[in-house]
């Protein structure tokens, strides 16, 4: 088996959920599966985070913090690497630049994901540094997949929404409010949303009306594959 390097801490909650998706994923595979993992869970200054997931500003500041992790995972004999946070795959190619080991995109594995089930058209819901990079616009877009966004005032929510989740303030109230929005996609015929912020799932992992495809578990397959390859 292959030894698993995380990119991890952003956040710590949504970190601790992957490392136990993939575990209990390759025991499900096999019971005698035990994959060695090593995690670099990443020291974010919460004012830092709390501008890039709700101002949608500084996110250069993290680069540094994110390919020395690399490196670090990478010396400490990692043979591949992922990162579960949609917005920092705006740094995928440089961080797969800082290092000679092989890197896992959430934003591929996504994007081959729907190719697969043959889906056309889907609702995003994403940070505002992910919408404002068009991380999966372009990524659907050359896969012939369309995309319906939120409006802007639904993107201030969701960005206030997956703060308090990532400080540990989530309820009620801020899983109506995201509930709300995925339910507007059905005014645009769209039946598939694609759940690409890995802290929203600890909110909503599914609806009775709307498909939730979750980037984070999308990855987590994604790694067990990569792990148990030969």
């Amino acid at each position: 088996m292959k030894k698993l390097g995380i990119i991890g801490g952003l956040g710590p909650e949504t970190t601790s959920e992957f490392y136990l998706e993939v575990i209990f994923g390759c025991q499900k595979i096999n019971p005698l599966n035990r994959p060695e993992i090593l995690i670099e869970s990443v020291p974010m200054d919460l004012e830092m985070e709390k501008q890039a997931i709700v101002e949608g500003i500084g996110e250069e500041k993290y680069l540094p913090i994110l390919t020395g992790a690399a490196r670090k995972l990478e010396l400490s004999g990692a043979g591949f690497l992922v990162m579960p946070c949609n917005s920092l795959h705006a740094f995928i190619e440089e961080i797969r630049g800082s290092v000679k080991i092989p890197v896992l995109s959430i934003v591929e594995e996504t994007t081959k994901f729907l190719q697969v089930r043959k889906i056309e058209s889907v609702g995003l819901i994403s940070t505002v540094i992910t919408k404002r990079r068009r991380l999966y616009e372009n990524a659907f877009k050359i896969a012939g997949i369309k995309t319906i966004l939120p409006n802007e005032l639904e993107q201030a929510k969701i960005g206030k929404i997956i703060h308090n989740l990532v400080i540990n303030r989530q309820g009620n109230k801020e899983r109506e409010e995201l509930v709300k929005i995925i339910e507007k996609f059905k005014l645009h015929d769209i039946h598939d949303v694609v759940l690409a912020c890995t802290d929203l799932q600890l909110l909503i992992p599914e609806h009775n009306e709307v498909k939730i495809h979750d980037t984070m578990k999308i990855l987590a397959n994604a790694t067990i594959e990569k792990i148990l390859e030969k």
